[in-house]
């Protein structure tokens, strides 16, 4: 069965809800991340969930804040929530796999970027004016080819409900200031280089990938939030890869692509098939073993 919500009873002050993750106060300086098994396409949450997939969306962050933890640091404290005390851990069944214990910073508000490949709203606006987030970029280029080096392309983080609108990097610096957004850029570029030449070995090609960081009590950029998954993420198969058109992905684009052969893209109350829930939960199943090298236990 998918969770698609929580409700720890009062034993933890519910902070945030995210499209994914309920948030949850421990103390002053940490926070529990629920995720559960909602989805999101165009921004717009489906009525039903994908069975198992926050449990995905945490192993794979896990995985990858281990990975890259030398090029930036993280908010990632735990997964184990046994240290947590009576009577949160009543919900123990609820919250083991899917939960992450990570220290509180203030959030950046912005989210950060990196297109590797020409592909989705990158394609669709180069299509028409030759650039990418009002960046230009080589001429003559075909959907889904490799940019000559990794492009950052911020956007704002919209509240819940409403949709992240596409800026120019500069417009992050007026909104988050120049040292910060230099430093942000800097970081999501390496930590997007790193991982994809990483994936690559697994069969994957990480087209793009979408970061979020905060700022520590010394002022350091810290990663926060998910990272690299089919959430947040294209990932595509490195055996079926073409350039010159759409590509086999592990990420939730099929829903996407479902939802806009319908007519249901950014409409809402839209439940999914069993059968589209069940295909996307499989690709999520596939990315975490391709990537991980460990197979999945339900």
């Amino acid at each position: 069965m998918a969770i698609t919500t929580t409700d720890l009873e009062g034993s933890l002050p519910l902070v945030a809800k995210g499209k994914v993750r309920d948030i949850y106060s421990v103390d002053e300086s940490t926070l529990l991340f629920v995720a559960t098994d909602r989805i999101s396409a165009y921004d717009v949450i489906m009525k039903n969930g994908v069975k198992d997939k926050g449990k995905l969306l945490t192993q794979i962050s896990k995985f990858w804040f281990s990975i890259l933890s030398d090029i930036c640091p993280n908010h990632f404290i735990s997964a184990d929530i046994s240290a947590l005390q009576e009577p949160v851990l009543k919900y123990k069944d609820l919250l083991d796999g899917r939960s992450m214990l990570v220290r509180k910073y203030k959030i950046l508000p912005i989210e950060a970027i990196v297109r590797g490949y020409l592909t989705g709203s990158a394609w669709k606006e180069y299509k028409t004016k030759g650039t990418v987030h009002g960046i230009k970029v080589r001429p003559g280029m075909k959907e889904s080819e490799p940019f000559d080096v990794p492009i950052y392309t911020p956007s704002t983080k919209a509240e819940l409900g409403e949709h992240d609108m596409n800026i120019h990097p500069s417009e992050a610096a007026k909104i988050i200031g120049e040292e910060n957004a230099n430093k942000v850029e800097e970081l999501a570029i390496k930590l997007y280089i790193r991982a994809k030449e990483y994936a690559m070995t697994k069969g994957i090609i990480i087209a793009d990938t979408k970061f979020e960081f905060g700022i520590d009590e010394n002022n350091s950029v810290v990663l926060v939030d998910e990272v690299l998954t089919p959430d947040s993420s294209r990932f595509w198969r490195t055996d079926t890869y073409e350039v010159g058109r759409g590509q086999d992905s592990y990420d939730k684009q099929f829903l996407r692509n479902w939802l806009t052969s319908n007519d249901l893209a950014y409409k809402e109350d839209v439940e999914m098939p069993e059968e589209i829930a069940a295909i996307t939960s499989a690709k999520y199943i596939e990315a975490y073993e391709q990537l991980t090298g460990q197979k999945w236990k339900e």
